[in-house]
């Protein structure tokens, strides 16, 4: 049994129940372990849950980074960044559900090693926005507030986006950056 299979059932498994109902007894039970066994991989559930958190992030920040470096403009990196989000998020729903519904549930000890790596990634979009509002495209006085009503529009796929459904994570990411983008005003 290795850390990161405990990891990826402990994902699962908060993903369903939540965190504060799910038990390291659920978590070993699922990765075939008793629970004495579970402690010699993690030292707690809290140690699980920043772990997930940390690892969802460190795949958008690597995702994102990828984006931010490419030499095109801001709006077509605008979109490159949220279908890289978009898909992130739907490929890996059990873990990006985790970081989005499941954060708030650190402990403050915990909280300060997550929220420097949470910060890097808004980061990133501030940045897009700023070369955005520099290349004279993107019209934008408060840009952290840009950042928050962006990744909230986003954050939400999770919960009602079906793999199954009418659109793919990229037809989606598209739709979404069109509105952002362009807003809902009628252009003559």
């Amino acid at each position: 049994m290795t850390r990161e299979e405990i990891l990826d059932a402990a994902a699962q498994i908060i993903r369903e129940k939540g965190f504060h109902a799910t038990s390291m007894q659920d978590i070993a039970a699922a990765v075939d372990l008793r629970k004495a066994s579970l402690y010699h991989h993690v030292t707690s559930k809290q140690e699980i849950l920043v772990d997930l958190l940390d690892k969802a992030l460190d795949l958008l920040i690597d995702n994102m980074e990828q984006v931010v470096s490419q030499q095109i403009p801001a709006a077509d990196k605008f979109r490159l960044a949220l279908q890289s989000y978009f898909h992130t998020l739907t490929e890996n729903i059990g873990l990006t559900s985790v970081l989005l519904l499941e954060h708030r549930s650190l402990e403050s000890e915990y909280r300060d090693r997550h929220l420097p790596r949470r910060d890097r990634y808004e980061q990133y979009w501030r940045k897009i926005i700023q070369e955005g509002v520099e290349q004279g495209v993107f019209a934008c006085e408060e840009i952290n507030m840009a950042v928050k009503a962006i990744l909230g529009v986003a954050n939400w796929t999770i919960i009602w986006f079906k793999p199954d459904g009418k659109y793919t994570s990229d037809q989606i990411a598209e739709m979404s950056a069109d509105l952002l983008l362009n807003g809902l005003y009628k252009r003559s």
